[in-house]
This record gives structure tokens, C-alpha cells and sequence, in this order.
């Protein structure tokens, strides 16, 4: 069996102090022979990770212990070797980039669909009312190219900051459908589905991402790989890293 954790998770918190808390998570992180990437932001957390099994979970559960972190849920996957290089750990004005500093997923969140509904959706071809459903792509044109869910809306974007005005043009193919927004592992459909609603949309964000859903529920509707930012490049629906 693969030796290295992987660990992907992400929580929309408010964060008083992600600058002074930067060196604590380094330090608790490289103490623990963890390597990856933390970004921290007033709005929360986003962090990917790999090591130790042990030591990784045991890093988590000691976040978890305080309560703005109490609700962290992680994406597990394993590899042979180390994906990372070194160990980051970052302070950003958001942990994912929007530019639309009203959307606060800490003050609420989209309504979410879980990846089992979002599956039988698809086999049936309708929602359960009857609607037709749109899968919109959010992440970056070359995220997609790895790997994307079938005949799935891509509006070819080449950072996220672009999403909001890739809405504005093609707001109107996309109502009166059921839209959910979909991506890596659920931190940019969270702000996606936030924005779609307020522009009128009936928008749901895929609980857990592409992740979630290969986790939940394997890879079914989905052609190809997903993308993930580390060595492994892409994993596939078994969350395996894919043959190089």
C-alpha cells in the first residue's frame, strides 16, 4: 500500500490573526515532517498536505481542537512518494482569489448536492423536479483539459477572477435550469454558487468537488483525470495518481 497521505481541505472561517498564526502552523507542521502548501486569510483556510499518515491526521485533529477550525473535513488520497518539495505556509487576502470582496462563504454558504444525488441526477437526466441540470466547469481552461464531467458547461477561463464576468455573458443559457457549479475540491463552487444566486441562478455547488464525488461515488459521467496542484499532476477516479 502507498505510504504517503495526501490531504486536501479547506474551510471558509473567520480568521482574526492569519498572520500570526502563519508561523505557529509552519512550525507545527514542519515539527511534524509534514510538507505542502496552508494558505490563511481573514475569510479561512485552504491547505494541502502529505506525510506520515499518523502525522498528518494527527496535524488536523489538533486544528480541529479550536472551535473556528472545528468543522475542517479533509480529502484523503495516498501516494508512493512525497508530492511536495517543501512546506508553505501562506498569508493571502482570500484563499481563493475572487476580487469580489462581498461574497463571504463563512456568513453562509450556496445550497450544496451530494455527490450520490448528483450521480442519479445524471443517469436520470433530470433533477428531481424535473429540471434540466447544467454542470458548470469553474476551475482554469487548463484544468479542464486533464478531465471534466460530460458535456459539462466550460467557459474556457483562464483564472477564477474571471468567473463573475464569464457569467454576465452567459447568464442567460443558464436559466431556468438546475446549475451546479463544480470544481477541484469545492473551494472555488463555493464562492461560483454564492455569485450565481445572486445574479438570479438556480445554483448548487457539488458537495466536495470532483474529489468528493471520485470518493463518494467513483467516476462515473466523469471522462478523464483531475487535476491537482502538486508532483502527482492528476489522479484519477480510484484518487490514484494517473500513469505518467
Amino acid at each position: 500500500m502507498p505510504a504517503v497521505l495526501n490531504v486536501s481541505a479547506y474551510l471558509f472561517t473567520h480568521i482574526a490573526d492569519p498572520a500570526a498564526l502563519r508561523p505557529v502552523l509552519r512550525d507545527r507542521a514542519v515539527t511534524a515532517g509534514l510538507k505542502g502548501t496552508i494558505l490563511l486569510a481573514e475569510e479561512g483556510i485552504n491547505l494541502f498536505l502529505a506525510g506520515d499518515p499518523d502525522a498528518v491526521r494527527g496535524f488536523l485533529e489538533n486544528l480541529r481542537t479550536e472551535r473556528r477550525f472545528a468543522d475542517l473535513s479533509a480529502k484523503e488520497s495516498w501516494s508512493d512518494a512525497q508530492p511536495f518539495g517543501k512546506m508553505l505556509v501562506k498569508h493571502k487576502r482570500e484563499i481563493i482569489r475572487m476580487d469580489r470582496p462581498t461574497i463571504r462563504p463563512e456568513s453562509g454558504r450556496a445550497p450544496s448536492v451530494a455527490p450520490e444525488t448528483l450521480r442519479r441526477w445524471l443517469d436520470q437526466g433530470h433533477d428531481d423536479a424535473g429540471r434540466e441540470v447544467v454542470l458548470l466547469d469553474t476551475r482554469n481552461a487548463f484544468e479542464v483539459d486533464y478531465g471534466a464531467f460530460e458535456d459539462a458547461a466550460d467557459w474556457r477561463i483562464e483564472r477564477f477572477t474571471q468567473f463573475p464576468d464569464a457569467v454576465a455573458a452567459h447568464r442567460a443559457e443558464l436559466a431556468g435550469k438546475t446549475v451546479v457549479s463544480y470544481c477541484t475540491g469545492g473551494i472555488r463552487c463555493e464562492k461560483a454558487a454564492i455569485h450565481l444566486r445572486e445574479e438570479g441562478i438556480d445554483a448548487w455547488q457539488l458537495d466536495g468537488g470532483i474529489l468528493g464525488y471520485f470518493e463518494k461515488v467513483g467516476g462515473a459521467h466523469f471522462t478523464g483525470d483531475c487535476f491537482v496542484f502538486d508532483e502527482r499532476e492528476a489522479v484519477g477516479a480510484d484518487l490514484s495518481p494517473r500513469a505518467s
